[in-house]
């Protein structure tokens, strides 16, 4: 004889299932949640996330062969190029650490150093992205020179448009934003670049966490500056989120009409500076100008046509009135760390600096990193003379440890005045 289920039995059952299918539920939902809370972010390693930080890569003068054979790897692409000089040591700051301190040997050639950790994050991750370079040697782009903005770095970003801007000042890197559109004729790793040897000379990198405002906000001075890329190339641009970040990396890759620089100061205080092309003027000397005539010290790729260092009372006939007026500006030939002394100046030679990095010298704390050097003219009729006629990013931080830390970086020789 069949007996019919009780009702108590049957309200059982439905409960356990009802149980799990909420319990599948929530996890799934917690799941989700956590993908969306990824946010891309400056890594000093795998794990460790920070709000900023700041890297110097010295040349193979001051640090030469730094990263052995052994050492050397290629994570995103490439292979160990058998370079005649090359460095990958390095120092750097960041906001769990504002002292500048000694770093590995093998920058950007791992997914453990803050540079290549950082890139790892996005290479390897799902974030959109744009990647912009003036010398990309023809993967993906062509090398551009004036009017384009002198100006190379990374911006990522998720769903809900948080995310980071790397400013590097290296040529040819990187040229892909994800390891599922690789580079197709070149790496995409420190040191494994057949086209540029991009560790031969010194190199700055810096990295900021942003919130959705500041993305807005960096990728209108990208614009400005008239930054190389192309939004409808995915190697570089992968576009989404928020509809007007979207409609913001569509307009770039043009070059800009804009004749007036600007100035924002993003929610970590840190100012970011953006110079467009048609603002024929000295590029330092305008940051000083724009920071309220600050007197500056600087370090980039100085070679001809040199802008020489200036005081308060140097006569810039190329020149913007509505800027103001502009501090001293002196150029650094050398610097130092732990007691060796590292060149400074714009040459293709294992002595030579691709950095562009300042400091102020008046009453401030700024410590600057840049993407132009402080090459062109004062006078006319060269006005539009090299990177005068370009655009490009200055990020301006106010941090009194990591001021004092570049600027004793970059204290040495200088520049003679005019």
């Amino acid at each position: 004889m069949r007996h019919k289920p009780s009702t108590l039995r049957v309200a059982f059952h439905f409960s356990v299932a009802s149980l799990v299918a909420s319990l599948l539920l929530l996890f799934f939902a917690g799941a989700l949640a956590g993908q969306s809370a990824m946010v891309p972010s400056p890594l000093l390693d795998s794990k460790t996330s920070v709000d900023w930080w700041f890297i110097f890569k010295f040349n193979a003068g001051a640090f030469p062969q730094s990263c052995t054979g052994t050492q050397r790897a290629c994570p995103f692409g490439g292979t160990a190029q058998p370079y005649r000089q090359f460095s990958q040591e390095f120092v750097f700051a960041s906001s769990a650490n504002h002292v500048l301190q000694q770093g590995g040997s093998c920058v950007g050639g791992t997914t453990t150093d803050p540079l290549g950790a950082t890139f790892s994050e996005v290479y390897n991750g799902s974030f959109f992205y744009v990647l912009w370079n003036d010398q990309f040697y023809g993967d993906p782009m062509q090398t551009e020179s004036a009017p384009w903005g002198h100006s190379k770095g990374m911006l990522a970003w998720d769903e809900n448009g948080s995310g980071l801007v790397m400013q590097v000042s290296t040529p040819d890197w990187p040229a892909a934003g994800s390891s599922a559109r690789p580079r197709k004729t070149d790496g995409n790793t420190l040191g494994c670049i057949l086209k540029d040897n991009d560790i031969m000379v010194s190199q700055h990198f810096f990295a900021l966490k942003l919130n959705k405002n500041d993305v807005v906000l960096v990728l209108k001075a990208l614009s400005n500056a008239s930054v190389v890329t192309d939004p409808l190339d995915p190697q570089i641009v992968n576009n989404g989120g928020p509809a007007d970040i979207q409609a913001l990396v569509k307009v770039l890759g043009k070059v800009s009409t804009s004749e007036a620089g600007t100035k924002d100061k993003l929610s970590s205080g840190v100012i970011v500076i953006s110079k467009p092309a048609k603002l024929n003027v000295p590029p330092w000397q305008m940051v000083s100008a724009m920071l309220g005539g600050e007197p500056l010290r600087a370090a980039t790729w100085w070679t001809r046509p040199e802008i020489p260092t200036t005081t308060a009372t140097t006569e810039i006939g190329c020149w913007d009135e509505s800027l103001g007026k502009p501090g001293a500006v002196e150029i650094a030939t050398s610097g130092t760390w732990n007691g060796k002394t590292i060149g400074l100046e714009g040459m293709a030679e294992p002595e030579g600096n691709h950095a562009k990095i300042g400091v102020s010298t008046g009453i401030h704390t700024y410590a600057i990193f840049g993407d132009m050097n402080q090459q062109g003219a004062l006078a006319p009729p060269k006005c539009k003379s090299s990177q005068n006629g370009r655009g490009g990013l200055f990020y301006v931080v106010d941090d009194v440890p990591l001021f004092g830390g570049v600027r004793d970086l970059i204290k040495g020789d200088t520049a003679p005045s005019q």
